[in-house]
């Protein structure tokens, strides 16, 4: 390791030779051969945080890091791990203690409360006139749905005409889109 520093001798910021490594740097100049110390940046400690991931109506218990002064948010996107799996979660809760909060820092954190966002199950309600034919669409929690597109589900085509999302929205206007994990259902003719 030969970081670049600014050397306090001659001023230019060039390549340090690292003589010794303790509580600090003991560190000479490449350019002038002056010999200094540099405090020792440290890395902030990685912390593992129980996280109940929940997908569709089932939940489990695994795993988020977080760096130790980190702020999570609900809202927030992480990666969460179940077993030996890794999977892409948005946080929904956050318990400090016994109290829940919408944001908070790592090391406060007891608990986050997440659901699966890369494959999520989209409600599709179907109308044409007369029933509802309610649809399951599993998919990408990337993919769009588009207000006034044409999708097919099995052998059912529809054209989407609004959408809930999850956060209480309603979405009607032509050409507007969500993300389908952001989508609580769609509605269809």
């Amino acid at each position: 390791m030969n970081p670049e520093l600014t050397c306090p001798s001659c001023g230019k910021e060039c390549k340090q030779n690292v003589l010794k490594e303790s509580g600090d740097l003991l560190v000479q100049c490449s350019l002038c051969g002056n010999i200094h110390h540099v405090p020792l940046i440290k890395e902030p400690a990685v912390i593992t945080v129980r996280a109940v991931i929940s997908k569709d109506q089932k939940s489990s218990v695994g795993s988020i890091e977080l760096i130790e002064n980190e702020r999570c948010a609900v809202g927030d996107l992480l990666v969460a791990e179940l077993g030996d799996d890794v999977l892409g979660v948005e946080v929904t809760g956050i318990e400090v203690g016994d109290k829940r909060r919408k944001r908070s820092i790592a090391t406060d954190i007891s608990t986050i409360w997440t659901r699966e966002v890369e494959n999520v199950v989209v409600r599709v309600s179907v109308h044409d006139g007369r029933k509802t034919l309610p649809m399951y669409s599993a998919c990408d929690g990337e993919d769009d749905f588009i207000i006034g597109d044409i999708y097919k589900i099995d052998n059912v085509r529809f054209r989407v005409v609004q959408m809930k999302l999850r956060d209480g929205a309603l979405m009607r206007k032509e050409g507007w889109k969500a993300y389908a994990r952001k989508i609580k259902r769609v509605y269809a003719i």
